[in-house]
């Protein structure tokens, strides 16, 4: 089954959030867009790429996160669907 489209609704901390997964090409894209030239994943870059490509209900921010609990939850739960399509 293609990854593209596939959607996945987790809870964390009694929130629902959609993850939709970006395609293959985009996973790729994206791990290139957050490794640093040391080889090594921004973790900042990392959240806001989950933000704008991952997390499609609520539309979250940093901000979001200022308000709500849940951040590293959500982003592991997001990086383990774009590498799994689970």
């Amino acid at each position: 089954m293609a990854k593209i489209g596939t959607q996945k609704t987790i809870t964390v901390e009694g929130i629902d959030y959609t993850l939709q997964h970006p395609g293959s090409r985009e996973y790729m894209r994206i791990q290139d867009r957050i490794t640093q030239d040391n080889g090594v994943p921004s973790s900042e870059k990392t959240a806001d790429e989950v933000f704008k490509h991952i997390v499609v209900d609520p539309k979250v921010s940093f901000d979001y996160f200022d308000e709500n609990d849940g951040l590293e939850e959500v982003i592991k739960e997001a990086l383990s669907f774009l590498r799994t399509g689970k």
